[in-house]
């Protein structure tokens, strides 16, 4: 089974997503997600102009070989863009090989070692009382998994807290990104009352999560977990910025409150000390951003000796696709803990056909051969690339704070 062309496709239906295809010989298409939301166009170059034409007249079948020759041919290892682009062309290539097979990629993973995949969702409000009517809508839905985020008092933006009930991040597309503010004493005397609230007003019946999202140094974030116990926390996530993984040691010796990180890690190295010596309970290393299904198994295999348990990102800047793919991943290993779940804004519908589905808080690939989601390219071609940026952070005195 040859390749005979690899082309990317680049569209915004509702957002920015950036679409591998992969053709063989024998008549078969498979596809990739290489998003890297407010960068997109830097993959787009490394895969058109050193990615795509190397592939043609390879052999699709030799997944191992595609990916250690992308990887250790470059010289220039890892990073963001090089580990998306690698992974767009995995994901195709197993979705090719399960299609070549006549079998869902998580059977050819070693099969189900689930029934269904438990997605947490998210809640958010402009204040407590939005909130509370956000969980509760989402506990109604049949989630058991929630991740809550409410507006800061006195900041004029929050992260994670969607501005005008919209469901993305972004602001409107432009050249230049929003710069937000951002006071860590004012989030810190605000968490443990949103959460507390929370608790109090829906019990303990369900999964709680909250994102952090890299704002706290290790001592601060020690000092959220310790303040969360009382809450039986499912998971804090990122609570400092990831590059350091010897500040998770200062976290881990004050509280026992679960951490989560790793969404925005892009290979084994970059978690290897936080796995190995148990610094963490979950990893959320995704699909699209860590080398594909090939590499994000490893990292999960690793992760399994030590007690660690996946936790994949999957907000809504990654396509159907790269969902998909972490499903077929989720459903076969044996440590998996959580699966992040936004969904996806219409016309997203009008481009990606899915055959997974959602359900009362749980999610399961279906049985279509490969990864089970099409590419419509007409339909993309109706929904133009906008530029947009995630905005910038910066504390009360100007100084650019994390993101």
């Amino acid at each position: 089974m040859r390749i005979t062309d690899a082309r990317v496709v680049v569209c915004s239906p509702g957002r920015n997503y950036v679409t591998l295809i992969i053709e063989t010989d024998e008549g078969l298409v498979g596809i990739g997600d290489a998003t890297l939301n407010g960068r997109e166009m830097a993959v787009v170059a490394y895969l058109r102009e050193h990615v795509c034409p190397l592939l043609v007249g390879r052999d699709a079948r030799r997944i191992e070989d595609i990916w250690q020759y992308l990887y250790k041919g470059a010289y220039w290892r890892r990073g963001p863009v090089t580990m998306t682009a690698i992974a767009a062309v995995d994901v195709a290539l197993w979705d090719l090989k399960g299609k070549a097979a006549d079998m869902p990629v998580y059977q050819l993973l070693g099969g189900a070692a689930r029934d269904g995949v438990m997605v947490y969702t998210h809640a958010s409000g402009e204040d407590l009382a939005a909130l509370h009517r956000d969980v509760q809508e989402n506990l109604d839905l049949g989630y058991r998994a929630v991740r809550v985020q409410a507006s800061i008092p006195g900041l004029a933006s929050t992260y994670g807290v969607p501005s005008a009930g919209d469901a993305v991040y972004e602001p409107a597309s432009g050249n230049r990104p929003q710069e937000d503010r951002w006071d860590t004493a004012a989030y810190l005397d605000f968490a443990a009352e949103m959460i507390s609230s929370v608790r109090e007003e829906f019990g303990y019946g369900f999964h709680l999560l909250h994102d952090v999202h890299h704002r706290l140094s290790p001592i601060e974030a020690a000092h959220l977990g310790k303040a969360l116990e009382p809450y039986r926390m499912f998971w804090i996530e990122d609570p400092t910025p990831a590059e350091d993984q010897s500040a998770f040691r200062t976290i881990r010796q004050h509280t026992t409150t679960p951490l989560a990180v790793g969404e925005v890690f892009n290979s084994i190295w970059d978690c290897q000390h936080l796995i190995t010596e148990r610094l963490i309970d979950y990893i959320r290393t995704s699909v699209s951003h860590a080398g594909g299904i090939t590499h994000l198994r490893r990292i999960f295999a690793l992760a399994d000796l030590y007690g660690v348990r996946s936790g994949s990102h999957g907000a809504g800047d990654l396509s159907p696709a790269s969902f998909a793919a972490a499903l077929h991943v989720d459903m076969s290993i044996p440590n998996f803990g959580v699966q992040e779940y936004m969904g996806h804004r219409s016309p997203a519908e009008e481009v990606f056909d899915v055959s997974y589905s959602v359900v009362d808080g749980h999610a399961h690939p279906g049985d279509a051969p490969g990864i089970g989601v099409t590419f419509d390219e007409e339909a993309a071609a109706r929904h133009p690339y906008e530029p947009r940026y995630l905005p910038i952070n910066r504390r009360l005195d100007g100084t650019v704070h994390d993101w």
